[in-house]
């Protein structure tokens, strides 16, 4: 599994459910002690607004916010300033040493490996440095599952090379010994389920055109995808129950820990 090739992420795509969308942050940063005059990273920021309400809150001195995507790169300036900065680079290959406060949020599921990824983020803390993270975990609902069988069918399995795109995510079990084994001296983990009002259920495949889909748009030419998308929504509308209001059911792993 490999992150996304091309820089095509859509911002106003992806803030269509802006308010759904920023709540898990919000609880994932309730679990974060402020630590005033720290130093704070902020993998996969965005537009760069939830990462000044992370410095805020954290009372840091100085908090980075990394993306790899310059379209949201080139919203992040409106935010900066106040011991607030943006730069692009990399989450797998981000390295520091002497942080007091590592925050990603649904950002590193597309980042391949956790069993090495989580003890190199952990080995950028200082004594009782804070790692926290925020990833969707709903490879078990249609929307996921749609989506992997599609990618199988002739003609996006050819468009497509053979890919099929999961998250790189973990069973909570499996984080929480991974934090005990790096040296987490405090920690917390928890599915949370986050139940979404959509209008209807055509709005699953908005839903996920800002998140899940870029992971085979990126890899598809623009006709290839149009298709892609069209048979992704056919057979997944087929599956949905026709309701109004649409309940989306929506599960997010949450985890935190305190260096020792």
């Amino acid at each position: 599994m490999t992150t996304p090739r091309r820089d095509e992420w859509q911002p106003d795509q992806y803030a269509r459910f802006k308010a759904e969308r920023e709540q898990p942050f919000y609880d994932l940063l309730d679990l974060v002690e402020a630590i005033p005059e720290g130093r704070v990273v902020d993998l996969g920021c965005g537009t760069g607004k939830l990462t000044r309400v992370l410095h805020e809150r954290t009372q840091a001195a100085e908090t980075v916010g990394l993306d790899r995507s310059d379209a949201m790169l080139e919203q992040t300036a409106q935010y900066a300033g106040g011991g607030v900065r943006f730069e692009r680079g990399d989450i797998g290959e981000f390295s520091d040493s002497g942080l007091d406060v590592v925050f990603a949020n649904a950002s590193i599921q597309w980042v391949p490996d956790h069993a090495a990824l989580f003890p190199r983020l952990a080995a950028t803390l200082g004594p009782g440095g804070q790692l926290a993270v925020q990833m969707p975990a709903n490879e078990d609902h249609p929307s996921h599952a749609v989506a992997r069988e599609v990618a199988t069918h002739s003609p996006h399995a050819e468009a497509l090379g053979g890919f099929v795109y999961r998250h790189s995510i973990e069973p909570e079990e499996w984080y929480a010994e991974q934090f005990a084994r790096i040296g987490f001296a405090e920690q917390h983990v928890r599915v949370q389920v986050y139940l979404h009002r959509l209008p209807g259920r055509e709005d699953v495949v908005e839903w996920v055109k800002g998140s899940l889909l870029t992971g085979y748009r990126d890899r598809m030419a623009a006709e290839d995808y149009e298709l892609f998308l069209a048979d992704y929504r056919e057979r997944l509308l087929s599956v949905l129950p026709d309701e109004r209001p649409f309940l989306y059911p929506f599960k997010r792993l949450l985890l935190w820990g305190r260096m020792g």
